[in-house]
């Protein structure tokens, strides 16, 4: 079983996701969101295989999957599953990862 971690940007993206919730329907619906998102991320981690679609276009180890809206953006190590990103499934990735991860 891998353990599931995340990257100091992926919480980042997870607190911004949920205080828009919140600021438009309220804290119980962004708070529903999260744990939501929370628990797709586990179920990732607790499936074998390689799971997600490549996306050398971001880097050579990251993999992405689609979930209600978001896509979420990860990396499998020796024992563990981390997510690195958590975004809107219409912002335009590409940009993101040159801006906030230069080099990868």
């Amino acid at each position: 079983m891998r353990r599931l971690a995340f990257s100091d940007a992926a919480l980042d993206n997870l607190a911004d996701i949920q205080n828009y919730i919140a600021r438009e329907s309220g804290r119980d619906v962004a708070e529903a969101v999260g744990e939501n998102i929370l628990a797709r991320c586990e179920r990732l981690a607790l499936l074998p295989g390689t799971l997600g679609t490549a996306r050398p276009d971001l880097a050579a180890d990251i993999r992405s999957t689609p979930h209600r809206g978001y896509t979420l953006y990860f990396r499998y190590g020796l024992e563990r599953l981390e997510v690195i990103a958590v975004l809107d499934a219409h912002r335009d990735a590409v940009a993101y990862f040159s801006d906030a991860f230069p080099g990868e």
